[in-house]
């Protein structure tokens, strides 16, 4: 589990072929205190398992899925990448609820300035735009970012400089491709509400539309 802050940048040393998929060795652009085998690292909002580390430098292992579905199969050797760390119970949740699981792939349709800020417009290649909504989280390439608006499969957010100084947004121009993962909890609660009423009742659940109108979600 992750918030969507992004701790550093990391640089992609080597990338081979293994088992279907692919193997990547890493280096952070900052300190891994405490380094465990076999922790959780999200790479460009891709939950990926570290291992083999030595100081900055690790490996992880980039499955055929997380291929099919990010841009992880895209990075060439000496590509700049988003790294956060996974979430400890202790941390400050300073971003949003972010798995690591991405849903698809976007692409900037449109990027301008305004003043000190930065409007990204992307365009989803998926029909996941009901789970967007304007003034929700989503996240980018593993960033946790605010939906200024959004229609149909087309949202912007607007980057502040801090980000852009941090992050590899800075690389994008229109045309470039994005991991996107939508808010969880939406498509949590769209399941629920699509649940047939007969095995709502068998789990005892009384979540329905109904229910979310009067307690002010609708």
């Amino acid at each position: 589990m992750f918030t969507g802050i992004i701790e550093g940048t990391g640089r992609l040393l080597e990338r081979r072929g293994g088992g279907g998929g692919l193997v990547f060795r890493i280096e952070s652009d900052f300190d891994l205190p405490d380094p465990s085998e076999g922790e959780s690292i999200a790479i460009n909002g891709i939950c990926l398992t570290a291992y083999n580390i030595e100081g900055r430098r690790f490996s992880v292992d980039v499955s055929p899925e997380s291929i099919s579905r990010s841009t992880l199969g895209q990075i060439k050797v000496g590509g700049i990448i988003n790294m956060e760390r996974a979430l400890r119970l202790s941390d400050r949740l300073g971003g949003h609820i972010v798995s690591g699981h991405v849903d698809c792939i976007a692409n900037v349709s449109d990027k301008k300035s305004a003043g000190d800020f930065t409007i990204f417009t992307f365009t989803l290649t998926e029909k996941l735009g009901r789970y967007i909504i304007e003034k929700g989280s989503i996240t980018v390439d593993g960033i946790s970012l605010t939906v200024n608006e959004c229609q149909g499969n087309r949202f912007s957010v607007s980057i502040i400089p801090h980000t852009m100084q941090n992050t590899t947004l800075a690389n994008l121009k229109k045309g470039s491709p994005v991991n996107i993962e939508v808010d969880v909890i939406g498509k949590y609660i769209e399941k629920l509400l699509m649940a047939q009423p007969d095995e709502r009742e068998a789990k005892g659940s009384g979540l329905d539309s109904g229910f979310l109108a009067e307690h002010g979600f609708f």
